[in-house]
C-alpha cells in the first residue's frame, strides 16, 4: 500500500539519526558506569554519607533512564518496520493508522533524545532560574510578559518539571511587570538557556482603541541553580539589602510582613529579588544564591567574550540581544533569529510547545553558531 510504503521510506530516513544518537550517548561507557555505581550501592557503608549517596543514586537513575530510552527507540524502529511488512503482506488498511501513530511517537521521542545529547554544558543538568522583565511599553509589554510566563509554565508542565515562583510584580493595569521562577527537573537549565535574550511581540494591540499594530519587548534572563556547587566571594560592602512587602499570588501570609528581599550588587548593578519563602532569612539566602549564580555567569560571559576578541570573532549587534520574534497579526509566525527555525503555529508555541526551538538552538550551538541566512531579518 502506498501509505505504508511512504511511512517505510520516512522510517528509513531516521536510521542514520538513530545511529548518531547511539554514538553520541556512548552507551558502552554508560553501562560500565552503571555497573560501577551498582557495586558502590551494594556496599554496607554506602549510606554513611547521605549527600554523596544521593548524588550516586541520582546519577545511576539518570544513566539507566538514558540507556532504557535508547533501547526503547531501537526496539520501536524494528517494530515499526515489522508492522509495515505485515500490513503490506496482508494488504490490511487498518494497519495504517496504527503504524502512523507508532511512527509519530518514535520520531518525537528520537528528536527529544537527540536534543539531550547536545546538552554538554557543565551545569546543563541543573534546575533553572528564569526571570522575565517587561520592557518599555507599559500595559502592552506587561501583558506580553504574562503571556511568556504562561508559555514557560505550560512548557515546564509538559516536560514533567515543577515550577516555583520566587518573585512576582503585577503590572499597573494588566499583566506582569516582572516574574522570577525556578524550574526544577533534570536538564532544565540546559534546555531553557536557549530562551535567554529579548523576546519581541508584534500584534494588533487589544489595549488600543484605534486597533494599531504594536511591538512589545520582554527580556528573559536564565541561569542555573548553583546551590552548593560554587561559592563566589561577595564583599558585604558591595551589596545593598532592602526589605519590602511581598506582592502577587501567595496566599494570606504573603502580604502581612515585609519579608521580601531585594539585593543590589553595587559594582555591577545586578539586582535580585525573592519573596517566595516563608521568612526574611530564607528569602535572603535564596537571593544570595541567585546573586552568586548571576555573578558567576557574568564572569563566564566575560571570559567567552575575551576569547572571541582573541580569535577575532565578528558579531552583528544590530538587533542587540533580541533572539525571537512572535507575530500575531497580520499573519502568524514565530521566528528564532539565531537558528532560523520558524513556525506558523503561534498558538501552539504560546501554549508551551518549545521543544523544536530548543532543539534547533542546541543544534545551532553545536555547529559553532553559524550565520543563518535570513535569521536576523525583521519579522514585521
Amino acid at each position: 500500500m502506498v501509505e505504508l510504503d511512504n511511512m517505510k521510506y520516512t522510517l528509513s530516513t531516521y536510521q542514520k539519526t538513530l545511529q548518531e544518537v547511539k554514538d553520541s550517548l556512548d552507551l558502552e561507557t554508560k553501562e560500565r558506569r552503571i555497573a560501577e555505581l551498582d557495586r558502590m550501592m551494594e556496599e554496607p557503608t554506602f549510606w554513611d554519607d547521605p549527600e554523596q549517596s544521593t548524588k550516586i543514586v541520582r546519577e545511576n537513575r539518570s544513566l539507566k533512564s538514558t540507556v532504557e530510552r535508547y533501547e526503547k527507540l531501537a526496539s520501536a524502529y524494528e517494530d515499526i518496520g515489522v508492522m509495515i511488512e505485515m500490513g503490506n503482506e496482508e494488504n490490511d488498511p487498518d494497519t495504517v493508522p496504527e503504524v502512523r501513530e507508532m511512527l509519530d511517537e518514535f520520531i518525537s521521542d528520537l528528536e527529544e533524545l537527540k536534543s539531550e545529547t547536545l546538552l554538554t554544558g557543565e551545569y546543563d543538568a541543573n534546575n533553572a532560574i528564569l526571570r522575565l522583565n517587561a520592557g518599555a511599553g507599559g500595559t502592552e509589554s506587561s501583558d506580553w510578559c504574562s503571556m511568556l510566563y504562561r508559555m514557560y509554565t505550560r512548557w515546564a508542565e509538559k516536560q514533567g518539571y515543577s515550577v516555583e515562583v520566587l518573585d512576582f510584580l503585577d503590572g499597573d493595569v494588566a499583566g506582569i511587570k516582572s516574574v522570577t521562577i525556578q524550574v526544577n527537573g533534570e536538564n532544565a537549565y540546559g534546555r531553557l538557556r536557549s530562551e535567554h535574550g529579548v523576546h519581541r511581540l508584534v500584534r494588533i494591540s487589544p489595549f488600543n482603541a484605534a486597533g494599531k499594530r504594536q511591538t512589545s519587548f520582554v527580556s528573559c534572563d536564565v541561569m542555573p541553580e548553583l546551590s552548593g556547587e560554587i561559592h563566589v566571594e561577595i564583599n558585604p560592602d558591595d551589596i545593598r539589602v532592602d526589605t519590602y512587602r511581598s506582592s502577587g499570588a501567595g496566599g494570606q501570609h504573603i502580604n502581612k510582613t515585609s519579608s521580601a528581599i531585594r539585593i543590589t550588587h553595587l559594582p555591577t548593578g545586578i539586582v535580585v529579588t525573592c519573596q517566595n519563602e516563608r521568612s526574611q532569612f530564607q528569602n535572603k539566602d535564596k537571593a544570595m544564591q541567585m546573586l552568586e549564580a548571576k555573578l558567576y555567569m557574568l564572569e563566564q560571559q566575560k571570559q567567552a567574550e575575551a576569547a572571541d576578541e582573541i580569535r577575532g570573532v565578528v558579531k552583528d549587534n544590530a538587533w542587540g540581544s533580541q533572539i525571537r520574534s512572535y507575530v500575531l497579526q497580520p499573519y502568524t509566525m514565530v521566528k528564532d533569529l539565531r537558528s532560523g527555525y520558524t513556525t506558523g503555529n503561534v498558538n501552539a508555541v504560546l501554549d508551551g510547545d518549545l521543544n523544536d526551538f530548543i532543539t534547533a538552538y542546541l543544534t545551532w550551538m553545536s555547529l559553532g553558531c553559524p550565520d543563518v541566512k535570513g535569521a536576523a531579518d525583521s519579522a514585521d
